[in-house]
């Protein structure tokens, strides 16, 4: 039972063992040599929508699996994992080692749209991780390097095979789904920027029936819940349906730019571009892909990720400013709510974030209100490191409610 409305019945301090509650982490070595204000310069050389430099004010200057070292020394978890582009974390010895045999190869770094043995590797690994109804009548089209070029592609490619122009995105519910008048459907396994959303896998069944129905092409946004982050390889096989066009991006590329759209052959052909073919980005792709493929990572994550919703689960009953605990795999978020404001808990998410940056661990937000915690660890995370995530979030949690606790204390003795 939670005491008040951001209390908590657990004890005020923390455990023995646990990671310093309210303590900044703790040097591990001497600062990297940077140039001094390095953090004080961007905001007069650059727009403010860098709101990762603004929410995050470290320099990361190593990094190996779930760890960064800033340039101050301290090291950090980081739950962040490049916004999901890192599977299996920082610098992962078999990407290096695929980056490592391109450079020496002396093959071309870059080679657009021609046929490479890297670009055929990757072809073939990617085909061979899709579900087998898919991939036996799929063809795999490369964009520019971001998620947004994929999509962009992706919106080109169904209208251009309907010619049709309106494209309607679903998030969880079907409501305006309203014809043969569209040139397709989007849709997300699990709302990621959403705040971490699992839409029902019967949901899914439904609306891949009614665009069948209606020969209207469907559009499975893989960017974020793919290659083995929601416990299965692609987030589309949760539910069993066939898409007719899948766009990837972020962990396809193996920490690299790299976005790629795989569709139905009868679809259309592909465009030549410029960025098409980056086999430094190719190559740690395919190495990304057939080792989460090998090592069953994606069950892994099925794993790992229900132990850890089970233990976040005990924080919801503990605080009554947690509001909810969702995800799927290793995409996990929490959601804060303020119940004394009666609103979303934004400012509430904002400060965990911050506490949690205090004891060493990166989170991001998510939600329309920015009131989601999300976690999303590499899938090489250990069930040792995962412990340390989930007790340096509860202290945090803890800390933002004594500090809440304390400022209510003092308001009232004001108005007395």
């Amino acid at each position: 039972m939670a005491e008040s409305a951001c209390g908590t019945s657990a004890s005020e301090g923390t455990a023995g063992g646990r990671t310093g509650a309210g303590k900044p982490p703790v040097p591990v070595r001497a600062a990297h040599p940077v140039r001094p204000g390095v953090l004080r310069r961007p905001p007069t050389r650059e727009p403010a929508a860098r709101t990762y430099a603004r929410s995050l004010p470290i320099v990361p200057v190593r990094a190996r699996g779930l760890t960064i070292e800033g340039a101050d020394g301290r090291r950090y978890l980081d739950c962040l994992s490049g916004a999901g582009a890192l599977a299996l974390g920082h610098n992962h010895p078999v990407v290096l080692e695929a980056i490592r045999r391109v450079l020496d190869s002396g093959a071309p770094l870059h080679a657009p749209d021609l046929e490479t043995p890297v670009r055929d590797a990757f072809v073939a690994e990617l085909l061979r991780t899709l579900p087998p109804d898919f991939a036996g009548h799929a063809r795999v089209r490369f964009c520019g390097p971001g998620e947004t070029d994929a999509m962009e592609t992706a919106l080109r490619l169904v209208r251009a095979a309907t010619g049709r122009t309106a494209v309607l995105s679903l998030n969880g519910s079907d409501e305006g789904f309203c014809g043969e008048d569209m040139a397709g459907v989007i849709f997300q396994a699990v709302e990621g920027e959403g705040g971490v959303v699992p839409v029902p896998d019967a949901w899914t069944r439904r609306v891949r029936r009614l665009t069948a129905a209606r020969s209207v092409p469907l559009i499975a946004d893989e960017t974020q819940t793919g290659v083995g982050r929601t416990g299965a390889f692609w987030a589309v096989e949760h539910s069993g349906i066939t898409p007719d066009v899948m766009v990837l991006s972020k962990a396809v590329g193996g920490s690299l730019p790299l976005s790629v759209v795989v569709h139905r052959a009868d679809l259309g052909t592909g465009e030549p571009g410029t960025f098409h073919g980056n086999q430094l980005a190719l190559a740690a792709g395919t190495a990304t892909l057939s080792h989460v493929r090998e090592n069953a990572l994606a069950l892994r994550a099925a794993t790992l990720g229900s132990s850890m919703l089970g233990r976040l689960r005990d924080l919801a009953r503990d605080f009554a400013c947690v509001a909810d605990v969702r995800g799927r795999g290793l995409m996990i978020g929490v959601e804060f709510v303020d119940p004394e404001a009666e609103g979303a808990g934004q400012q509430l998410a904002a400060a965990v974030r911050r506490e949690c940056l205090r004891r060493g661990l990166i989170v991001d937000l998510g939600g329309r209100r920015q009131s989601v915690v999300r976690l999303l660890p590499p899938l090489t995370i250990s069930d040792e490191q995962a412990a340390a995530v989930l007790d340096r979030l509860r202290d945090a949690v803890e800390a933002v409610t004594r500090a809440r606790r304390r400022a209510f204390v003092q308001a009232g003795r004001e108005r007395r």
